[in-house]
């Protein structure tokens, strides 16, 4: 059954990481469930004035895959978390309960949707919204049943909230968090303080597992105490790497412009006085976008193309710089749970052959020297149990096929108890993740 179970999820992971790489003409936009009123908070007290991981609503729905309903049930709930700039915010989790009714363990399961549009999210998908960018996310609905075949709890946080601030791993983290409260405080789930949590996500998911664990033991220490660890794959370490990367890719240039959208969005700044006209364009028409409109759209796009000539080095843009600082964690507390982190680096096979000095290369979209030196840090740091895996010929999708089954028998034993393993003191030396310098204009 277990075996039968993970191959599940491994054919549903690769196949949604496969959509990303195909090109689509069609973007989705905002309709009727966006406006769905469950989203809303409308109690009487001030968002303020509640404490993260209060729980705000509660409904109970059919669980679907691509619109389809299934016999699982979900709960989902409407909880008070915090946004990128610290202020109270209203998001929705969707927890699935265990077939066997144990209640002492749950997996957090952070979905790679990547989207800038809110109807995106894996809670509409899971309540049956059908959309183009939302492909991931129903996807990813089929390969979670692989977890519950083996008797996990599931909670699924909309990871970008409400608002889909892409990229924002800070803000990813505090959803994740509050999402576990939320998940633990509300009767309807079976949950309940002493449940033991593993946090586990791919590629985008991983932004949030990672700064989850990062910032745990100051933002959600009751959180932190019940976290048997994290398990991540394709890990996004230092956006400002990771753009110089993909810079002129086949595939990945498309993920400058949704950067930028996201750090612009999640911050509060104005990034397109640094916009060319072109770069205007390609900012405007993905600001509803998901990587199902970004890749494969933009071969070869460069930051020079998106930029005015005088801003043709990222660093010059001094706004930009101040952002993509904050989302580098490298930057970011040493998480005090054991963890698994694996990379690929064949970003050949998907369009990325840049070997940029002092970045280096990468599965195509996440650079591998950086991951490296997030690992090598944290066991410098205080944690010594950090598994690490690089897997040289495989790209970011072909990482996820190796990665999903380790991941899950990784968790497993740490929900056992079994001692963590590690590679510390033998993974290789990896990039500097000290943060940009800003650079005059030219």
């Amino acid at each position: 059954m277990y075996s039968r179970s993970v191959r599940r999820l491994v054919i549903a992971t690769v196949t949604a990481l496969a959509f990303t790489a195909t090109p689509c003409a069609v973007a989705a936009t905002p309709g009727a469930t966006a406006g769905d009123s469950f989203y809303a908070y409308d109690g009487s007290a001030p968002l303020s004035s509640l404490a993260p991981g209060t729980v705000l609503k509660t409904r109970t729905l059919a669980y679907h895959i691509e619109g389809i309903p299934t016999p699982v049930t979900a709960i989902q709930l409407l909880y008070r978390t915090t946004d990128a700039l610290g202020r109270p915010a209203a998001n929705v989790t969707s927890v699935v309960r265990s077939i066997t009714g144990d209640s002492t363990k749950a997996v957090s399961y952070q979905s790679f949707y990547d989207s800038l549009n809110p109807r995106d999210e894996p809670s509409r998908a899971i309540a049956g919204d059908v959309t183009l960018g939302g492909t991931l996310a129903n996807v990813e609905s089929a390969a979670l049943s692989a977890l519950l075949l083996q008797g996990d709890n599931l909670v699924i946080p909309d990871t970008e909230g409400q608002s889909a601030d892409f990229a924002a791993g800070p803000e990813y983290a505090a959803n994740t968090l509050d999402s576990i409260r939320a998940a633990t405080r509300s009767p309807a789930t079976g949950l309940n303080a002493a449940t033991k949590f593993g946090l586990l996500g791919y590629s985008g998911g991983a932004i949030a597992t990672d700064w989850s664990a990062a910032l745990a033991p100051a933002y959600a220490p009751e959180v932190d105490k019940n976290l048997v660890g994290f398990a991540e794959g394709g890990v996004l370490v230092d956006p400002a790497h990771n753009l110089k990367y993909v810079d002129g890719s086949l595939v990945w240039s498309g993920v400058i412009p949704m950067a930028l959208i996201g750090v612009s969005r999640s911050f509060g700044i104005d990034l397109t006085p640094y916009m060319s006209s072109y770069g205007l364009q390609v900012y405007n028409r993905l600001q509803h976008g998901s990587l199902l409109d970004a890749l494969g759209h933009y071969p070869g796009l460069t930051w020079r193309q998106m930029a005015k000539p005088q801003y043709a080095d990222p660093d010059s843009a001094s706004a930009f710089v101040a952002a993509v600082n904050r989302l580098n964690l490298g930057s970011a507390p040493t998480p005090t749970v054991p963890g698994y982190i694996a990379e690929g680096a064949g970003g050949g096979l998907e369009g990325t052959f840049a070997n940029p000095p002092g970045i280096g290369t990468g599965d195509g979209v996440m650079v591998a020297g950086d991951v490296r030196a997030l690992a090598n840090q944290y066991c410098a740091t205080g944690n010594s149990s950090i598994t690490y895996d690089q897997y040289d010929l495989l790209s970011h999708t072909g990482t996820a096929a190796v990665w999903a089954p380790k991941a899950v028998s990784w968790l497993n034993d740490r929900f056992a108890g079994r001692p963590a393993p590690s590679d510390c003191g033998h993974i290789p030396a990896g990039n500097s993740l000290a943060p940009e310098r800003t650079v005059p204009p030219s």
